[in-house]
């Protein structure tokens, strides 16, 4: 048996698996786990009302992206869960990706399920914490970056906020591609 690390792969993968999804991006577009096989991607959890950890999350995911271009990675989506999709629509989603002037070829943003749907896929697929407290606008979730590989599988998470380690993100993604 070969180790993820000589398959290719990242040494201690935490092998999360995907589950099968096919949600709504920023255009309205359906947008599915189908989609993204055979890519590498980098996802988070965010909401375009949060007035904590989500604004920062996404400048950082932006700097990535930046970053993966400037090393001429192709090949890479990133893929922002939203976690308030009552009032995160799509057009919602596609203001705020504008604020970071993000390269939509490369980024979904993602809505289009019920608030329990989205708790589940969060919990089942990423192992993440994703909770809407009744009567309260806050959503509390995961602030991780999750490194997800061709097939689907989850291979490491890093620190979204503060401190990312964006030269070992951009490692990390060379060593899937």
């Amino acid at each position: 048996m070969l180790s993820a690390c000589g398959a290719g792969g990242i040494d201690g993968a935490l092998d999360y698996e995907v589950e099968d999804f096919e949600f709504t991006n920023q255009n309205g577009e359906q947008v599915g786990l189908q989609d993204l096989k055979g890519k590498v991607w980098v996802s988070d959890f965010i909401f375009t009302n949060c007035d904590t950890v989500c604004l920062p999350m996404t400048s950082n995911m932006k700097k990535l992206q930046t970053m993966a271009e400037e090393e001429g990675i192709e090949n890479i989506q990133f893929v922002s869960f939203s976690v308030d999709p009552v009032n995160d629509t799509s057009d919602a989603l596609k203001t705020f990706g504008d604020l970071y002037e993000v390269d939509y070829s490369g980024w979904h943003f993602l809505t289009g399920y019920e608030q329990k749907e989205i708790e589940e896929f969060a919990l089942n697929s990423f192992k993440a914490l994703v909770q809407k407290p009744k009567n309260e606008e806050q959503v509390i979730h995961d602030t991780k970056f999750y490194l997800v590989n061709k097939e689907g599988v989850i291979q490491k998470y890093y620190e979204g906020v503060t401190g990312v380690p964006y030269e070992e993100i951009i490692d990390d993604i060379k060593t899937l591609q």
